[in-house]
């Protein structure tokens, strides 16, 4: 018998019993069928899907790995896409929960849902990526033909809610409405804060600096160079008795102060008596 996986044996077995290659079933084999190992291999990748594979090209198939495969969502896909042409709209403000719950989902889906207006006439950027996924999957639409509906839609409804916005503005400011500063307003006068900050910081360091050169130590390099006498003065001085007391250099010499000498008579020194 052949080299099998552990897995496997008991499989093998019953086939050679089935064609009468063995007579008598191993000791082990009813125990075997009654608890089976696992079914795969130790260190086989668990079956996938095809949704969240990425397709296949027919080219050259790969060899066998260990590794477990990358997971691949297509509307990660659609997304990555969709953002690389919209950047702005990664910035716009969107909410995720009403009314202290997360929204429930729209009931239109599927091959009902052929407008993107449908879910609503102020679409969000997933909106439009599901709308994308919805017509690949139930339209029979290539990607490319869904995306580019699903996006020429979203533009449409974008600018009809950005004309409608304009319009009540200008209706609201007609009837004596006063609006805010904008947002552009208010990222101008924080910019203009910001830069006064600077004239104070200026001022500020000129004052850090003069206390710096307050107390700096000024230094004569050349101070000493001309009394400089090659070791003749502290000669001088030790000839003449004068004990250094690492103060300033001396100038002249100093005479030491002595006691007068008072004679002292030698008891034991008779002659001078």
């Amino acid at each position: 018998m052949g080299r099998r996986i552990a897995s496997q044996v008991h499989q093998q077995v019953s086939r050679l019993l089935r064609a009468n290659y063995i007579q008598k079933e191993p000791v082990w084999f009813q125990a075997v069928l009654d608890h089976p190992p696992l079914t795969l291999p130790a260190k086989a990748p668990p079956p996938r899907t095809t949704y969240d594979q990425r397709p296949t090209s027919y080219g050259k198939p790969a060899k066998f790995s260990t590794r477990p495969q990358p997971i691949y969502y297509l509307e990660d896909y659609v997304r990555r896409r969709f953002f690389t042409d919209h950047p702005f709209e990664a910035f716009r403000p969107t909410t995720l929960v009403e009314a202290d719950r997360i929204e429930d989902p729209s009931p239109i889906t599927g091959e009902a849902w052929t407008r993107l207006r449908q879910r609503g006439r102020n679409p969000i950027p997933e909106d439009a990526i599901r709308f994308t996924l919805n017509l690949y999957q139930h339209h029979s639409l290539s990607l490319s033909e869904a995306y580019a509906q699903a996006v020429a839609q979203f533009r449409a409804l974008r600018s009809e809610h950005h004309i409608a916005n304009s319009i009540a503005a200008l209706e609201a400011e007609q009837l004596g409405t006063t609006f805010g500063p904008t947002q552009i307003e208010e990222s101008f006068e924080r910019q203009k804060q910001s830069l006064a900050t600077w004239d104070r910081k200026e001022e500020l360091d000129e004052g850090v600096l003069a206390a710096q050169k307050r107390w700096k130590a000024i230094v004569n390099r050349n101070h000493g160079a001309e009394q400089w006498s090659r070791g003749m003065e502290y000669v001088r001085l030790w000839q003449e008795g004068v004990k250094p007391n690492y103060m300033p250099a001396l100038t002249e010499a100093v005479i030491p102060v002595t006691k007068p000498v008072v004679n002292k008579v030698d008891p034991l020194d008779l002659s001078k008596r």
